[in-house]
């Protein structure tokens, strides 16, 4: 039955294009060791065990991945289908290193000394080593990036935080849960040093209303706020104080617990760049 539902998924999902299998040569030396490996959701587990999740919830749809080796050093390609660029993009930044710089690879990249990754359309590329090689890894990432397929412009909602005060690289796709509140499903989250900003689409206007509606219940001191079609601000009891707003089925919030800061102001000028 595993093998019958593994051979369904692969028959729904379209085929990586031409060019997207990772090869080994396209760096000089390094030549295939082994089979490639292709994996979907229903055997990821099988080889991230313990992991898998974390790209499942990003709408991980499959994997195709390849070892190389040159002597005795050895690198790992593996390079993901995810449900669009935003899901993508937003995989890279749940795993990107804070203390290294971004690289303009795809849409965005990073190189370590032991592994580079990158995002292009909806794709999400990691190459891994068994030892330090930075440079190695650069020449991988910089040689495959034209053979994967996508877009390599940034999701546009990377433009809607203002920057006064954005901590850098922060803006991220949380995929469930933004601010662990369920009630919020899916969302753009950014981290400033007086706070955290996000943005929520919801499928239309009245499902919107009855996310504020529920805000509303749930936050002390609740009292609406003169800000999109309908805003409320008050404090919740773990995140600081709230101010939230509705625009059509946008929800867009600021939550702070730095005294002094006035969250619905924060929150207009996020609004004013929320198309």
């Amino acid at each position: 039955m595993r093998r019958l539902a593994m051979a369904a998924a692969l028959a729904l999902w379209p085929a990586f294009g031409a060019g997207v299998t990772p090869d080994c040569s396209i760096v000089p030396g390094w030549s295939r060791k082994g089979e490639l490996r292709t994996f979907v959701p229903d055997n990821l587990f099988d080889y991230m065990d313990g992991n898998a999740e974390s790209y499942l919830i990003y709408g991980f749809r499959k994997m195709t991945g390849v070892t190389c080796e040159k002597g005795d050093r050895q690198v790992v390609i593996d390079i993901s289908e995810m449900e669009s660029p935003e899901m993508a993009y937003g995989i890279f930044a749940s795993n990107r290193h804070p203390r290294f710089p971004a690289r303009k690879i795809g849409m965005i990249g990073q190189v370590m000394p032991r592994k580079a990754a990158f995002a292009k359309g909806r794709y999400y590329v990691e190459i891994a080593a068994n030892r330090d090689m930075e440079e190695t890894l650069a020449a991988f990432a910089e040689a495959l990036e034209p053979k994967v397929p996508g877009t390599t412009e940034p999701p546009p909602a990377l433009g809607w935080f203002p920057p006064e005060g954005l901590e850098e690289g922060s803006v991220r796709l949380v995929p469930q849960s933004v601010l662990g509140l369920r009630m919020l499903e899916r969302g753009w989250l950014a981290r400033y040093g007086d706070g955290r900003a996000f943005v929520v689409h919801e499928a239309d206007a009245q499902a919107a209303a009855e996310v504020i509606c529920r805000l509303r219940r749930r936050l002390r001191r609740a009292a609406d706020a003169d800000l999109g079609e309908e805003a409320v601000v008050g404090a919740d009891r773990f995140l600081g104080r709230m101010c939230v707003a509705r625009r059509g089925k946008t929800v867009t919030g600021f939550v702070t617990r730095k005294a002094g800061v006035d969250p619905c102001r924060k929150l207009t000028a996020l609004l004013a760049r929320v198309p």
